[in-house]
């Protein structure tokens, strides 16, 4: 099949590591050939370039900065994209028939861009629900919902799911809220379909994990914690900051916090106003070298704000799973993550703003090592058995006769 891919992650080659180079590398190893819109954002300052490396055609499409930005670019940026590779899908596969569209949420601007491929190229279209928007939005107090944006969006939205043959949520919450709260959506077509990963048996050895504590001056002694990934106002920036607040200088347990976003400078400025010895802030790393950081640390941590009243599920928890790590989660009580993490005793959940009994989980995880190994055991396991791209290709290609 010739399979069209739209997102707004930026992908560079198709062996990068995550959720959706992962998968579209699986279509390529079986076969089909990949045709990838990823965005080139003005920060870069480069035009719009198309790769061609066997199966995969990638298209980087010069775009406004759309992520980590301010408000209104992000908003201009997101608004522009859909124009932006309908031109770009015009100009460079003007002949290509497409059999297949997968695009994933965020944004979801895209609508105008999937109903044309799909009417030209009588294509099937999969949706990777990732993100519920504008409610999300909503949720944090970024839009009103009386406001003429958030009405504009939730048009774009149900529009969305309307032209969608298939919808594939992240777990069976994100199912329940999206048939509850859109009536009009056919239940049928909508299913789970996870996060996932390619399966990477690369576990360093205790020598480089030394050598890795060594090079970020980590104690070798203490049990190390470690946050990575966004650092915005869907992570609870303000409870992250308590949390921390409360771990200071204890001798036993290490927290490094890796990352970017909006909400960055904030942890910055509370560190440099309350030094302390067992909390690191480091910028946003290499991947591999992430990778390589991540696998050196103990527990993984996972953090949402409170606020959400949609079911998000965070993708670099199938790092920490992968790595055999146990997880740490302070979370909303609307996302299913926690009880996921529960029932399958791999980690420790509670409520984000409950600063008492994630510092009891952390004690927990800190003075038990026996109980780290058998949480990471059963972690791995269970992403084993759910979150491999093999489970969401054969979830993909279940809605064809012909594969």
């Amino acid at each position: 099949m010739n399979i069209l891919f739209v997102t707004i992650l930026r992908i560079n080659d198709i062996e990068d590591r995550g959720i959706y180079p992962d998968l579209m590398r699986k279509f390529c190893r079986e076969g089909h050939k990949v045709f990838i819109l990823t965005p080139n954002e003005r920060r870069y300052k480069q035009g719009t370039t198309l790769v061609n490396d066997g199966n995969v055609s990638i298209v980087k499409v010069r775009t406004l900065n759309i992520q980590k930005t301010n408000v209104l670019e992000k908003w201009l940026g997101t608004l522009l994209i859909n124009y932006q590779y309908s031109k770009t899908i015009k100009k460079y596969f003007p002949e290509t028939t497409f059999d297949l569209i997968i695009y994933s949420t965020p944004p979801i601007t895209f609508t105008p861009l999937i109903k044309y491929v799909r009417r030209r190229d009588n294509a099937v279209a999969y949706l990777l629900l990732k993100d519920i928007f504008p409610q999300n939005a909503v949720d944090l107090g970024l839009i009103n919902k009386k406001g003429i944006m958030y009405k504009y969006m939730r048009r774009l939205e149900r529009k969305l799911y309307e032209i969608s043959d298939y919808i594939g949520c992240m777990s069976q919450a994100n199912v329940d809220y999206l048939i509850e709260n859109n009536p009009d959506v056919d239940p049928h077509k909508i299913e789970v379909n996870p996060n996932s990963h390619e399966l990477f048996d690369e576990e360093i050895t205790d020598k480089q994990k030394i050598s890795i504590r060594e090079k970020y001056n980590l104690p070798m002694d203490a049990t190390v914690f470690i946050y990575g990934g966004n650092l915005g106002k869907p992570q609870g920036v303000d409870f992250i900051i308590d949390f921390l607040n409360t771990q200071k200088g204890k001798p036993d347990t290490y927290f490094i916090i890796i990352g970017s976003g909006m909400e960055y400078n904030k942890i910055e400025n509370w560190i440099n106003n309350e030094p302390c010895d067992n909390i690191m802030l480091l910028k946003e790393l290499a991947k591999n070298e992430y990778n390589m950081l991540v696998q050196s640390c103990d527990v993984g941590m996972i953090f949402l704000d409170k606020r959400f009243t949609i079911p998000n599920f965070p993708s670099r928890i199938l790092s920490f799973m992968e790595y055999k790590m146990p997880v740490i989660a302070a979370t909303d009580t609307s996302t299913d993550l926690g009880k996921i993490i529960q029932e399958n005793n791999f980690g420790l959940w509670s409520e984000a703003g409950d600063t008492d009994t994630i510092s009891e989980n952390v004690m927990l995880l800190a003075n038990n090592k026996e109980l780290r190994k058998e949480l990471g055991l059963n972690g791995y396991k269970h992403f084993n058995d759910n979150y491999t791209v093999d489970i969401s290709y054969r979830l993909i290609t279940a809605h064809f006769t012909n594969i």
